[in-house]
C-alpha cells in the first residue's frame, strides 16, 4: 500500500534520530485522507505519540494567531495594512521606526533584526516582563532600511502582538480565542500562559509532546513554551506561544483554504486573506505566511506556486495548496531532547514529495 511507504519513512526517521515522534495529517478538498501518529511524545516518560497529542507550535503562532488577528482588526475597520505603527503606538513616534507599516511587519521587511536573546535581560530586569520587552523593541537598532530588505524577524511579530493588544483592548491569546478559534469550535488551539492557575495544564496533562531539556530552566519542557523570549514574557507573544494538535491546525488551515478558493468562511474575510497572500515582486514571503522557495523548499517539489505555509522551530509545519486543494500538517518534536538536531531539514521535502506522489495521486486517480 502507498500509505506503507509513508509509514516506513517515519519509522526510518525515528530510527535515525531525526525526531522522537510525529503526527501527520493530510487533507484533499476539505476531507481528511490521512491522519497517523508515530513514535514517542516523551522519551523520558516513555509516552507514545497519539493523533491527539498537543504540540508547541512555535512560529506557527505567526500565521495562525497573530496574522489572523490582524486580519480581524482590518475587517473591523480598526487597522489597515498601510498604517504606520507610530500612529498606533506613540512610543515609536520620532524614532527610526515611525514609518514602519503593518504590512512591513507582516512581510518581514520592517528592518528589524531576525532575533535577539531578550529573555536574558527581561528575566533579570526586575520589571514587568512585557513592559521590559516593549522597551527593548523601542530601543532596538534597525538592521536594514525599512521596506527594502526581507529578513524573517521574530521582533516584528512581537510588535504586532503589542499593536493587536493596543487596538483591540485584549491580549493576543484572548482576542484570537474569542474572534477565531471559539466561533470555529476549535478548543485544542491555545496559548499556554505561565501561570500556576492555568487550567489547561491540568486539563491536558499527559497530552503534550515534550520539547527540549532546557539547559537554563534545567528541566524537560512539557506544556511550557520552548521559545525563550516567549517564556520570559509569560508564554504569550506574537512570534511564539501557540499550542495545538494536528486536527485543530487542520481545521484552521481549512478555513484559510476556503477564503483562497472563494468559499464562505465562518470567521475570515476572503478579500483580506487574498490580499495578504499576494506576492510582492521583489520578495519571497507574503503577509504572515511563507511560500515555497524556488529551490529546496521544505514543501518539496510539487506544491504549486500559490501555496502558503509556515515552519515552526520545534519541528512543526503546515502547507496549503489552493490550486490542488491540499493541506498537509506535519507536527514533530524534533527538539526533544536537544534543539541541536536539524535532520528534519532533509526530511520535510522528502516526506512532502512522498505525500504528493503516493497519497494524493492515489486519491485523485
Amino acid at each position: 500500500m502507498n500509505e506503507d511507504k509513508i509509514g516506513r519513512e517515519f519509522e526510518a526517521a525515528i530510527l535515525n534520530g531525526i525526531f522522537p515522534g510525529a503526527v501527520l495529517l493530510c487533507a484533499l478538498n476539505h476531507r481528511i485522507i490521512f491522519h497517523k501518529a508515530y513514535g514517542m511524545a516523551d522519551l523520558f516518560e516513555n509516552r507514545k505519540m497519539r493523533k491527539s497529542t498537543i504540540f508547541d507550535l512555535a512560529s506557527l503562532t505567526k500565521p495562525l494567531a497573530t496574522t489572523l488577528a490582524v486580519s480581524k482588526l482590518i475587517e473591523k475597520g480598526k487597522l489597515s495594512v498601510d498604517q504606520k505603527i507610530s500612529s498606533i503606538l506613540p512610543e515609536f513616534q520620532n524614532t527610526d521606526k515611525s514609518d514602519i507599516t503593518i504590512n512591513m511587519l507582516l512581510r518581514h521587511t520592517s528592518g528589524f533584526p531576525a532575533h535577539r536573546n531578550y529573555y536574558l535581560e527581561i528575566l533579570h530586569s526586575g520589571e514587568d516582563p512585557r513592559q521590559c520587552l516593549r522597551q527593548l523593541l523601542m530601543k532596538e537598532k534597525l538592521e536594514n532600511r525599512i521596506g527594502k530588505k526581507e529578513v524573517y524577524s521574530d521582533l516584528g511579530f512581537m510588535v504586532l502582538a503589542w499593536i493587536i493588544e493596543k487596538v483591540s483592548g485584549h491580549r493576543l491569546d484572548q482576542f484570537v480565542s474569542r474572534e477565531i478559534y471559539s466561533p470555529l469550535g476549535i478548543e485544542r488551539l491555545f496559548f499556554m500562559e505561565l501561570n500556576p492557575e492555568n487550567e489547561k495544564t491540568k486539563l491536558f496533562r499527559g497530552e503534550f509532546a515534550t520539547t527540549q531539556h532546557c539547559p537554563w530552566r534545567k528541566k524537560a519542557l512539557t506544556g511550557e513554551v520552548d521559545d525563550d523570549n516567549a517564556y520570559a514574557v509569560g508564554g504569550i507573544d506574537g512570534h511564539a506561544g501557540l499550542f495545538g494538535d494536528a486536527l485543530s491546525v487542520y481545521h484552521l488551515c481549512s478555513e484559510i483554504l476556503k477564503t483562497l478558493q472563494n468559499k464562505p468562511s465562518t470567521v475570515l474575510m476572503p478579500n483580506i486573506i487574498k490580499d495578504f497572500v499576494q506576492r510582492d515582486k521583489w520578495f519571497d514571503r507574503v503577509a504572515g505566511f511563507d511560500t515555497p522557495s524556488k529551490e529546496d523548499s521544505s514543501s518539496g517539489r510539487f506544491f504549486s506556486e500559490s501555496s502558503i505555509g509556515h515552519l515552526g522551530f520545534t519541528g512543526t509545519s503546515f502547507w496549503i495548496d489552493p490550486i490542488k486543494g491540499i493541506i498537509v500538517v506535519l507536527l514533530t518534536n524534533r527538539v526533544h531532547p536537544l534543539r541541536s538536531n536539524e535532520g528534519i531539514k532533509k526530511f520535510r521535502p522528502k516526506i512532502h514529495d512522498l505525500i504528493q506522489t503516493e497519497l494524493i495521486e492515489n486519491y485523485i486517480h
